[in-house]
This record gives structure tokens, C-alpha cells and sequence, in this order.
């Protein structure tokens, strides 16, 4: 029976998104310079306000007020007027030292029995119907707001934009389970005042529709066939959205973690990432599972999988490793038997996921806006400064959990 499914993005200028970047850019301002750094940060922001909040064991020092402005000019939030502005923003710091009896759990003579950061269960997912290995709705949702603030910096065609902004697409599947056109678009962008609401709301609704839209079929030819007449589009619905940011919302870290993951589809197990160093299975392990859950379905294994596993804090051996299927094996095996099979490919002890993906590196602020999934490996180079004065510059590999390293492995496992 056909059906409908839906997921939803938010853009960089969000005030939850506005929280993740500050403590994402905290923590690889940490690891730059002491990549033993245990870190949980956690960011508030509202109007002209930013709390800063958490954990740290580190051999560093940082000037978070700066770092955390620096964010924020860069996200765009560099006008008066939008009552949250990078060089005027009040800022407080209540950061302090990690606690002992967290960290004797972790910390362990041997690095390789390093124990996880935590109790809980984390859950990566992979599907065969995009490229990236990721469910079309969310992929569709981050696409049309990352080209919305390519146009918004490009301030020539739509030079009203401000940072915030919301989208959602809605796509009707087959009875084969295969995504079938574009129902539904909703697009809520903040913008400048105009002097007439009803002629705002019109250049709006007719700009995304004969600009926006148009970009994306251009840039993103594999999903124009589900472009079509009938689309229902709901371009900010409520009319008016001149007061937006942290002005218009108090925003908080970890508060997006489905728009981070997989937009619904899958399963999430609660923990969220930014803010948190490697040593957190709430990030590392769930980086871990996409890891694995992508490199099965690229190798063949199913053409949808998500993949589970749990900790016990202190403790470096998972509890289990749980994998599911949907029905579409293409192995002859079980579910558990192809669990099995993962636990003799992949090392899910902490430190091995460190280590694997790369881990302890600066690579976290580009997580931190949409999305943490499907995004494209690639090689950076990074600069990083310190309050002393010492500048320090790094190559490092973003989104190794996206890699398809691990397909020949794979395959042989699997006999395939």
C-alpha cells in the first residue's frame, strides 16, 4: 500500500543549531591542542545572551567567549537588529572540571580498554535510496536549506534572508517501498521587515518556488523526477517571520537529534552529539553503527539496515550488537547471523572507534549544521588559535564514518 513519509531540517542560524556549532567549535578548539581532551559542553543562547555550561579535562586553555563569537559572526548573526549579534551578545561561562569518578571510568592503563563514557544504546542506518546511503526525505530537507543560505550569503537574487530557518518534505512511496514524487514542501525562512505583509508574503513564496527550487533540480539531477505541478508548498505559513534566532527562540545543544540523524527513519537511542568528545559513546558509537550500517548496504548485504549497539559506563566491551534487516537480506543469513558477522569485522570498543574513524581530531564544527549523516568525506586543512598567542594548523579528515573502506572486508565476510 502506498504511503507517505515525512522529515524536516533546520538551518545554521536555528537556535538550537546555534548551539550545537558554539559547542562543537569548543571542542575542536580542545582537541587542536590537547586531543586527550575530555570534554561536555553544553550551550544556551536567547536573546543577547549565550550560557556556556559543562565538563572539561584538558591541558589547554581557551578564550570560549571569543570562539563563541567567532560562531556566531560566521553563521551570520551580524546585525543589531536581529536582537542576538556576534561582538555585542553577552557571554557566560560556567564551564568546570570534569569529574574524577567519570573519568577513573574511562581512562584505563591500557588504551585499549578504554571504557565507554557512558551507559545507553546508540543506532546507525543506512537505505539504498539515495547515493549517500541516506533516507531521501531528510536528504531533500538539508539540501533546500543549505542552497537557501547559498543564496542568502550570495545576497543578489534573495537579499532579504536572515539566518533562521525550517524545512520539511513530505514523499509518497509505492507499493514497492520506493519513493515516488514530492508531496509536500514547507519552508519557514526568517527575513527582513517589509512595509507590506501580503507583498512579502508573495516575493517569498514566488522567490523559493522560481529560485530555490529550480537550483535544486539543477544541482541534484538524480531527484528531479520527483519534482512535479502538484507539489503542495507551505512557504512561511504563519506569514510574518521578521523576529526570529535566539531572539525568537531560546535555543539549547542536543535538541536535534533526529534533524542530526535520520529524520526519523531507523531508530535513535536519545543521546545526542554535539558537544561531546569521542570518549562519549553517544557520539562515537553512533558514528560507529552509520559506519558499519553504510559499508553493508554499499557492499550489498540489504538494501536497508540499521544497527545497534549498547554500553554499560566504565565498561569497553558492548553489551551486543543488534542488526535489522526490514525483510530485504540479500545474504541468506538471519538478522543474528549477520550480527555476528559485524562483531568479527568491526571493533566496537571505544578506543578502537577512536581510532578507526580518527576520532580525536578537530573535526566536529562542520557536524554540527545539517546533519551528521550522508555528508561527504573529505580532507581540510584548519587553523586554531589559543590565548597565548600559539596558532596552530591541521589536516584533518571530516566525516570518516561516511568512508566505504570497509566494503572489500565486507564482501569477503559475507562471501559476496
Amino acid at each position: 500500500m502506498a504511503y507517505f513519509f515525512t522529515s524536516e531540517s533546520v538551518s545554521e542560524g536555528h537556535p538550537d543549531k546555534v548551539a550545537d556549532q558554539i559547542s562543537d567549535a569548543l571542542i575542536d578548539n580542545f582537541l587542536a591542542f590537547d586531543p586527550e581532551s575530555k570534554v561536555a559542553c553544553e550551550t544556551l543562547v536567547t536573546t543577547g545572551q549565550v550560557v556556556l555550561a559543562g565538563e572539561v579535562k584538558s591541558k589547554t586553555y581557551l578564550d570560549v567567549q571569543q570562539i563563541a563569537r567567532d560562531v556566531i559572526r560566521k553563521i551570520g548573526y551580524t546585525k543589531s537588529e536581529y536582537m542576538f549579534e556576534a561582538n555585542s551578545c553577552g557571554i557566560l561561562s560556567a564551564i568546570h572540571e570534569q569529574s574524577s569518578d567519570i573519568n577513573q571510568g574511562v581512562d584505563r592503563a591500557s588504551k585499549e580498554e578504554q571504557g565507554a563514557g557512558d551507559q545507553g544504546m546508540m543506532f546507525g542506518y543506512a537505505t539504498n535510496e539515495t547515493d549517500d546511503f541516506m533516507p531521501l526525505a531528510l536528504d531533500l530537507s538539508h539540501k533546500l536549506l543549505q542552497e537557501l543560505a547559498e543564496l542568502r550569503r550570495e545576497s543578489r537574487e534573495i537579499d532579504y534572508l536572515r539566518p533562521d530557518a525550517k524545512s520539511q518534505v513530505t514523499l509518497e512511496y509505492d507499493d514497492n517501498n520506493k519513493p515516488s514524487r514530492i508531496d509536500a514542501i514547507v519552508i519557514s525562512t526568517q527575513h527582513d521587515d517589509f512595509d507590506e505583509e501580503q507583498t512579502m508574503l508573495a516575493k517569498i513564496k514566488n522567490d523559493i518556488i522560481d529560485i530555490l527550487i529550480p537550483r535544486i533540480i539543477a544541482k541534484y539531477p538524480q531527484y528531479a523526477h520527483l519534482f512535479n505541478d502538484s507539489i503542495h508548498y507551505h512557504i512561511n505559513p504563519t506569514g510574518k517571520f521578521v523576529i526570529g534566532g535566539p531572539h525568537g527562540d531560546t535555543g539549547l545543544t542536543g535538541r536535534k537529534i533526529i534533524v542530526d540523524t535520520y529524520g526519523g527513519k531507523g531508530a535513535h537511542g536519545g543521546g545526542a552529539f554535539s558537544g561531546k568528545d569521542p570518549s562519549k559513546v553517544d557520539r562515537s558509537a553512533a558514528y560507529a553503527t552509520r559506519h558499519i550500517a553504510k559499508n553493508l548496504v554499499a557492499a550489498g548485504v540489504a538494501d536497508e539496515i540499521l544497527v545497534q549497539v549498547s554500553y554499560a559506563i566504565g565498561v569497553a566491551k558492548p553489551m551486543g550488537i543488534f542488526v535489522e534487516t526490514y525483510g530485504t537480506s540479500k545474504v541468506g543469513l538471519s538478522d543474528g547471523e549477520i550480527a555476528k558477522k559485524v562483531e568479527n569485522i568491526f571493533d566496537m570498543r571505544p578506543y578502537f572507534i577512536e581510532q578507526r574513524l580518527k576520532l580525536r581530531n578537530p573535526i566536529y564544527s562542520e557536524t554540527a549544521a545539517y546533519g551528521h549523516m550522508g555528508r561527504k568525506p573529505q580532507t581540510v586543512s584548519k587553523t586554531f588559535k589559543n590565548p597565548y598567542g600559539e596558532e596552530k594548523t591541521v589536516s584533518v579528515e571530516l566525516f570518516t564514518w561516511e568512508k566505504l573502506d570497509f566494503v572489500d572486508k565486507v564482501k569477503a565476510e559475507f562471501n559476496i
